[in-house]
């Protein structure tokens, strides 16, 4: 177990002038806070925050920072308050230990949603001050290395949010070593059994290639001195094994096809001298194609910078390397604790006369978006896809350099130039070509984005992008144009549910209790009622706290044949059959069949319009499905029973046809006659009928309706979908 005198001892060898007597007080503070406090392990709690300062030593923090790591857990798992810290070690330091501690008690159901409020918390505090990642990765990396006392289940499950979420950002932070380990540690849990075998491999290959290694370094070295190159630095590195099984998954490859388990570095002073040596290893040596990335021309946006290529290299081996400077080589290693602009957000010049920005205001930015109004589970998805997923570069037709996620869109694009951008998107230009807003964009893209003032983004959309902005933006204009759908019909349940209790409804007694109902604004609740996600007796006892719920009893309609069920029961009747009912066999208006054959139709129905096939059955019948029937899967496997056949337009039909529709309407009297009212009007035909209460407000009908052809069917459910007692129609295939 680490010491104080050891962790001070280590903090002077980098600051000298450290104030040891603010880290012997914190550490003093702690173990008197955590007391006789054990770990799974056994060992003393106090173990924990002094091996979470040593790893932060290595990164070379500065004491304040260190002192966080010896508090982090006090204000989480012992009595010590933010107001004690504060008084004995300052409102900064105070403030960070707060960042670090998970929000307690929450009054959410899932664990994913616990997780996701803790991150959020977590990040926005990053958003203030970026020390506080640092120190929670380190309190991470600590507890991944000492995993193994921990129950099988808590072990697997600790993993996967490391590896979920953990690693990737540590390595987006520019913390390459660190996001090795924590995915290295994660995977032996995940996967241990192809955690164990590629181990073993690495291992009896370790021996037999030290000095193939060794070769390899002296022969680019001596290679780089031959041409002047004398101060120059080369190092080979064995992978590790998530890395390659990551690379095995993602190739299609065995072990034994890898041909790139060790990675070289050549480190350098100047930047110039980067390209020299890029240079004299391309032309001694063959180049991969596709495998030379430029990092000192277009860094990446967490500061990393260096060369990449592959070489068929000395000896005819395949070779990985990375060539930077000295100083880019520290970044790489710690990323953003390298940085000495990280706590005051001061300014650097960016490459190529870019304008002066904070050095990781983008991650700051970032969070802040990802912070706007999503539930839990949209936010800890929105984070995954915004932070932790490899990038392409594209450019504005102005010039302007646009990060993005490997595998974008032109849609993505538009809304990481601005939120208003991507609303009005109709189009795009990728390399002065015209191309569909699918199209995945590359390296390098000009991408020009063509806008209408009258676009709104269809929820479509939401299946092709992948930047977590996008999806929130389409959502949100999807929630936007589903809540106005709704809100009439939520309003007048509201109104008639209240009134039965002798309430009053309006907007202005729901905006004090939205917190009761978990929503942010007064819209939102009645759009929630008006799509059956929220009761209104919920939204009455928010209001009224003593309001008793009594089961409400309503009279059934006068309309023959209709009535109101309790919950959970149903009805069904079928209304006198007409003597042009679409059911039996006969002469129907349908090419590719032979004379005489014996046609029926699927139970769902088929009407002239819809795009149809007909499955041969073992009497020698045909059934008649449309295309969109779920049961054609059942027939997947004898393709020999798929008849091509189609509606004969040409023919004059004087039968009409069955097609199932489900309705979703207000359950109160008088529904089902203004249903059947608009039916009738349009000349539609009622064969049978079932309905069902599936909520207080609600009630889900089935309707078997005869009609002459698709298109009187489509004027019926557009006329349906007007009425303000219906919530939803949908044609039915089942």
């Amino acid at each position: 177990m680490m010491r104080q005198y050891e962790l001070v001892e280590r903090v002077q060898k980098y600051k000298p002038d450290a104030d040891i007597a603010l880290l012997n007080k914190a550490y003093v503070y702690a173990m008197q806070k955590h007391g006789r406090q054990k770990r799974a392990s056994g060992d003393p709690y106090i173990s924990h925050p002094l091996e979470v300062a040593a790893i932060l030593t290595d990164l070379h923090m500065d004491e304040s920072t260190i002192a966080v790591a010896l508090l982090h857990d006090t204000i989480e798992d012992t009595s010590a308050t933010r107001a004690e810290i504060d008084a004995f070690f300052g409102d900064e330091i105070g403030a960070l230990v707060e960042g670090l501690t998970k929000i307690k008690r929450l009054d959410l159901v899932s664990r994913k949603a616990q997780q996701a409020e803790n991150l959020r918390k977590l990040l926005l505090s990053v958003a203030d001050d970026v020390r506080v990642l640092l120190v929670k990765l380190a309190d991470r990396l600590h507890n991944m290395r000492t995993l193994y006392y921990m129950r099988p289940d808590k072990r697997r499950r600790i993993s996967e949010e490391t590896m979920e979420i953990y690693a990737p950002l540590a390595g987006r932070m520019g913390m390459q070593d660190m996001r090795e380990e924590l995915e290295d540690l994660s995977f032996q849990y995940i996967n241990p059994d192809a955690y164990q075998t590629i181990k073993g491999k690495l291992e009896d290959l370790s021996g037999q290639n030290q000095a193939l290694v060794k070769s390899i370094e002296d022969e680019l070295k001596a290679l780089l001195q031959e041409h002047g190159l004398q101060d120059v630095k080369v190092k080979g590195r064995q992978k590790k094994p998530f890395s390659i099984f990551n690379k095995m998954q993602s190739k299609s490859l065995s072990f034994e096809q890898m041909s790139d388990l060790y990675g070289f570095r050549i480190i350098v002073d100047e930047v110039e001298t980067c390209y020299r040596a890029l240079g004299l290893v391309h032309t001694t040596w063959r180049m991969v194609p596709e495998r030379f990335k430029d990092y000192i021309s277009n860094p990446k946006q967490n500061g990393y910078q260096s060369l990449h290529t592959t070489i068929v290299g000395p000896m005819r081996q395949r070779i990985e390397l990375q060539i930077r400077t000295k100083h880019m080589h520290e970044i790489a290693e710690y990323g953003i604790a390298a940085h000495s602009l990280y706590k005051d957000g001061r300014t650097v010049k960016g490459q190529a006369g870019d304008e002066e920005t904070s050095v990781f205001s983008w991650f700051r930015k970032t969070i802040e978006a990802l912070a706007e109004g999503d539930s839990p589970e949209e936010f800890l998805e929105h984070t995954k896809l915004e932070l932790f997923q490899d990038q392409v570069f594209c450019f504005t037709p102005k010039g302007k350099l646009i990060a993005l996620p490997k595998d974008a869109t032109p849609i993505d694009f538009a809304y990481a130039v601005h939120t208003n951008v991507g609303d009005t998107c109709v189009g795009a230009k990728v390399n002065g070509r015209m191309m569909p807003l699918v199209t995945r964009l590359n390296n390098g893209d000009e991408v020009e984005i063509i806008r209408s003032g009258v676009q709104v983004p269809p929820p479509a959309w939401e299946g092709i992008v992948v930047t977590g902005k996008a999806r929130a933006a389409i959502r949100r204009a999807t929630r936007a144009a589903i809540r106005k759908q709704y809100s009439g019909l939520g309003y007048r349940i509201l109104e008639r549910t209240f009134a039965r209790s002798g309430k009053t409804f309006s907007r202005e007694v729901l905006s004090t209790v939205l917190h009761r109902l978990g929503q942010s604004d007064v819209e939102d609740v009645i759009a929630a009622v008006g799509r059956n996600e929220m009761s209104s007796s919920d939204v009455l006892r928010a209001v009224f706290p003593d309001h008793k719920d009594e089961r409400v009893t309503i009279k059934p309609s006068s309309e023959e044949g209709w009535v109101n069920l309790p919950k959970g029961e149903g009805m069904a009747f079928k209304l006198p059959e007409t003597t042009d009912g679409g059911d039996a066999a006969g002469s129907f208006p349908l090419r590719g069949l032979n004379a005489g054959a014996t046609v029926r139709f699927a139970p769902s129905g088929a009407v002239p319009g819809d795009r149809i096939v007909g499955i041969a059955g073992d009497d020698g019948g045909i059934t008649v499905y449309p295309i969109q029937s779920p049961d054609l899967q059942h027939f997947d496997d004898e393709p020999d029973r798929w008849i091509d056949i189609r509606w004969d337009i040409d023919s004059t039909n004087d039968k009409r046809f069955r097609a199932r529709v489900g309705i979703s309407v207000l359950n109160e009297p008088g529904t089902l006659a203004r249903i059947t009212e608009t039916i009738a009007t349009l000349g539609v035909n009622i064969r049978a009928i079932q309905m069902k209460v599936v909520a207080e407000d609600f009630a889900e009908v089935t309707m078997d309706m005869e009609v002459w052809d698709l298109r009187q069917l489509t004027q019926t459910l557009n006329q349906l979908k007007a009425l303000d007692c219906v919530a939803t129609v949908n044609r039915l295939f089942e």
